[in-house]
């Protein structure tokens, strides 16, 4: 075969074009309109003519015998039958061509492949019926362009890993809230003091009181003043719980929560608004990150839920009013005691005189002080919420069923998995929502 550049020429230029087709004719007439059909026809025309005669046989040696490996072109009866799918014998393939078997059945599909293992799917909602409000935010709260500091995201999450003790931490903004464009009361801080194995992690939560302006604010000062004081006391507050002194730290912490509610109430003096819109609960938990210690330490003012998943049963642990530790925090809970000669009690935490001896302070309302301090098991989950949690998981048994498959017996969860658990809604309830669960190995 003569080529040049390539290409065939002489009466193999006939064969060469109606294969591959012709760059310099351009029509209808030039090649088969498919690659498919040109393979197809390939076998047919590889030895005749445009005239119908037979052209030398290319493969045939001068002395009439043929190369041994190259078979011999079959005609007649003896073709084999051939596909629009199926290659020509002798012929390259194409890049990125598939050869079908025209003997496989028409109708058979290949099996599926393994389905992957997954988690149960999580849920939108449970109980009887559907929440009233939309399941993702609808409005935003108004802005402020000279207090955008003060804008509240509509969710936080945060997690952490210290010795034995997995953490996840989130808070979200409640159903009715996202409905009516209004700021998240809840607020959320989670903070590590000191390094290595003397670090202490903290956990704060605080909701502002209920239809308040000021609200968001007063719960994020309460998380601050109190992340403050344990920050200070951190060395102390581990040594304490390293060593069990568990009187010293119920008296330590009932200090540090009146001296941090005191500076909430000191701040509503100063705004000229009544202590009572700015007020918050302020519920916490202590971790220590040395993982020979496993004292778990709860304090604060104010309701929610504390519990605890163990053995796959869920146990409400939250401290009763009459088995707090403590009496009601100073400059947040009951008002002091007076003296036999009518004196009044006090304690300087900051708090200035009202603005008029003529003018007494408002009662502040009544919060206990609320503690515990407990030892953690392997497999069990510590989890501390906001009532926005607390008040469904106690109201709805589906609710509780639900959290509990999701949470025993497996690894922690990540933090997409614990947000998709606890924003599980229960209709009749769509308050602000704040939890930290943790895990231990």
């Amino acid at each position: 075969m003569n080529q040049q550049g390539g290409k065939p020429t002489g009466h193999e230029d006939d064969w060469w074009g109606q294969l591959y087709g012709d760059a310099d004719d351009a029509g209808p007439s030039a090649a088969p309109d498919s690659l498919d059909d040109r393979y197809a026809s390939a076998a047919g025309t590889v030895n005749q003519r445009p005239d119908g005669s037979e052209s030398p046989d290319v493969n045939q040696r001068p002395d009439g015998s043929r190369r041994r490996d190259v078979p011999a072109q079959r005609t007649g009866a003896d073709a084999p039958e051939r596909t629009p799918s199926a290659f020509p014998e002798g012929l390259p393939r194409p890049p990125g061509f598939t050869v079908e078997d025209p003997r496989a059945p028409a109708d058979e599909e290949p099996p599926p492949p393994p389905a992957p293992d997954r988690p149960a799917r999580t849920l939108d909602y449970v109980g009887a019926g559907p929440p009233t409000y939309d399941p993702e935010p609808t409005a935003l709260p108004p802005a402020d362009p000279d207090g955008l500091d003060d804008l509240v995201p509509d969710t936080v999450l945060d997690g952490a890993r210290y010795g034995t003790a997995t953490l996840r931490a989130v808070s979200l903004r409640g159903d009715s809230a996202r409905y009516r464009g209004e700021p998240r009361r809840d607020s959320l801080l989670t903070a590590r003091f000191g390094t290595g194995e003397h670090a202490l992690l903290l956990v704060a939560m605080a909701t502002g009181a209920r239809a308040t302006p000021r609200a968001h604010r007063a719960a994020a000062e309460a998380c601050h003043w109190i992340g403050r004081a344990v920050g200070t006391s951190h060395e102390r507050l581990a040594r304490d719980m390293r060593a069990g002194r568990r009187g010293d730290l119920k008296s330590g912490l009932h200090r540090l929560t009146g001296r941090s509610l005191g500076r909430l109430r000191a701040g509503a003096v100063e705004q000229g608004v009544d202590p009572e819109e700015y007020a918050a609960t302020l519920r916490c938990l202590l971790l220590p990150a040395d993982p020979e210690c496993r004292t778990r330490v709860f304090f604060g003012a104010g309701d929610g839920g504390l519990f605890r998943l163990r053995d796959g049963e869920w146990q409400d642990i939250e401290p009763r009013v009459t088995d707090a530790a403590g009496e009601p925090v100073v400059g947040f809970g009951s008002a002091p005691a007076e003296t036999p000669e009518g004196d009044r009690l006090t304690m300087d935490l900051g708090v200035p005189t009202p603005p008029s001896p003529y003018e007494p302070a408002p009662e502040p309302p009544r919060e206990p002080f609320r503690f515990r301090a407990s030892v953690a098991r392997p497999g069990d989950t510590l989890l501390l919420c906001t009532g926005g949690l607390a008040d469904p998981l106690r109201g709805e048994p589906e609710l509780a069923a639900h959290l509990r498959r999701r949470w025993s017996g497996s690894p922690p969860p990540g933090l997409a998995d614990f947000l998709a658990d606890t924003r599980v809604r229960v209709k009749g309830y769509a308050d602000d929502r704040t939890a930290a669960a943790v895990w231990e190995a």
